[in-house]
């Protein structure tokens, strides 16, 4: 059995944007926003539930998760396998625009209901040692959270070490589940009781997938690589180019300090204009250090 890798942009909206298994994304926001009692989400209203894209499309496309609960607070679920540098920044586009759009015309701010963001990321973003964090609006006096409609939540898989025997919870089994689904080829024992991820792990057996799917599937992962290398590729240049300009400079600065030290051998002889023509130096540069050798 061969199960799709959740990190996949098109693996994770079909798992998590499923209209007839919305019982899987409830239990990942429950899980991830430590939903419980009177704050449990009991069902949500997919904005774009799954449906195979188109290939042309794909350039321009963000396979996000976007929900509602019954209280009309907006959830936005983004995987993110590559650094490119602007997550941060792109969430709190996304977020701000998903509040925004709430308001319908004659601006009737009370009708804005709060928006959660979620990031799914393959890499570090934060100096914590925590794979999950949740950011909030502060009252720096007060310690307060006054200003309520906004909360970014960030989950850094490669923080999570966690083992198989390790997991203790339903968050534990979530993130053991995206980050290890490809490398599995049976739903382990402690999935088993859980009807969640038996639909999780039912959805992710690329065997049940039709061959548009598994075409988009592996056009997106061979995308991936390619941006991947082509990111490698450029880093490695600026990094080549900064050591060139590097040592241009280190040369600069030798031949720099040279100047200077023959310049001060001539301060008793000759005048600043002289010394600036003779040794290359600038005249502001010879009478700083004609004012520094009368000192």
């Amino acid at each position: 059995m061969k199960f799709a890798d959740p990190k996949n942009d098109l693996a994770f909206k079909k798992i998590f944007g499923d209209e007839n298994h919305k019982n899987i994304l409830i239990s990942f926001l429950n899980a991830i926003l430590d939903f419980k009692e009177n704050n449990i989400i009991v069902d949500v209203t997919l904005a774009n539930p799954y449906q195979v894209p188109k290939i042309p499309e794909l350039k321009e496309t963000i396979l996000d998760v976007k929900a509602t609960n019954k209280n009309k607070e907006t959830f936005i679920v983004e995987m993110q396998k590559k650094d490119l540098h602007n997550f941060a920044k792109r969430s709190l586009y996304y977020t701000s625009k998903a509040y925004v759009s709430q308001l319908p015309k004659g601006n009737n701010y009370s009708v804005l209901k709060k928006v959660y963001f979620i990031g799914i990321l393959n890499f570090k973003i934060f100096d914590s040692k925590s794979f999950i964090s949740r950011h909030l609006i502060i009252n720096q006096e007060t310690n307060t959270q006054d200003l309520k409609d906004f909360e970014f939540n960030f989950i850094e898989l490669p923080k999570f070490k966690k083992e198989l025997s390790e997991l203790n919870s339903i968050l534990d089994k979530w993130i053991y589940f995206i980050q290890k689904a490809p490398d599995m080829e049976l739903i382990p024992e402690e999935y088993k009781e859980i009807e969640e991820f038996q639909d999780a792990f039912g959805i992710a057996t690329q065997a049940t997938w039709n061959a548009k799917e598994l075409e988009i599937y592996e056009y997106m992962s061979m995308k991936e690589f390619d941006e991947i290398n082509a990111l490698r590729t450029a880093e490695k240049k600026a990094e080549k180019k900064g050591m060139e300009k590097g040592m241009e400079k280190g040369m600069e600065k030798g031949k720099e300090e040279e100047k200077i030290k023959i310049a001060k051998n001539f301060l008793d002889i000759l005048d600043n204009e002289m010394i600036s023509q003779k040794i290359g130096l600038s005249l502001e540069k010879v009478q700083s250090l004609r004012d520094k050798d009368i000192l």
